[in-house]
């Protein structure tokens, strides 16, 4: 999960700050004509320019929820060990745009595509994760519950037999 996390984060400020050298604020550069521009935009929202009013509430909202995402997958990625991938997107799209938010007190968004608002590598690290982990939940591999929760019907590895819960029932 770390070294997802550590990529995402590397990507996006690499990124941004290609954009930041190569473009002046609010210049555009067409990549592919009518579908994608790279463009240079100061985001004080969240995500797809969103709650651009409040930029003193982003932050510890902001840490608050990293701090929920890791200590969820500490108690979940030792049962479902497929989340490192999702869960170190999300971690790293976060402290990305987190370091930004600290260090400028705004984030650098600059992939423009015509239907939908602009954002950056971060955004996207974290759109990934959040629908892998919703895939993963609804589809496998281990996002399904345990088709008996509660253990009954287990096979005892000697005798194949039902398991036996040791109380007065096992010794008949």
């Amino acid at each position: 999960m770390l070294a997802v996390a550590l990529a995402a984060v590397a990507a996006d400020q690499a990124s941004k700050a290609l954009v930041v050298a190569e473009l002046n604020r609010g210049e555009q550069a067409t990549v592919i004509p009518g579908l994608l521009d790279v463009v240079h935009v100061h985001n004080p929202g969240i995500a797809f320019g969103l709650f651009d009013q409040g930029p003193n509430l982003i932050l510890p909202i902001t840490l608050a929820a990293l701090a929920g995402i890791i200590g969820w997958f500490a108690v979940e990625g030792r049962r479902r060990s497929s989340m490192w991938l999702p869960v170190g997107l999300l971690v790293g799209g976060a402290v990305g745009n987190l370091i930004d938010r600290i260090r400028l007190g705004h984030v650098t968004d600059f992939i423009d595509l015509s239907y939908w608002p602009s954002f950056n590598a971060a955004d996207a690290a974290i759109t990934v994760g959040v629908v892998a982990l919703l895939a993963m939940a609804l589809f496998g591999p281990g996002g399904r519950p345990s088709a008996d929760p509660a253990g009954h019907g287990e096979r005892t590895p000697s005798t194949g037999g039902p398991a036996r819960s040791g109380g007065p029932e096992a010794s008949a």
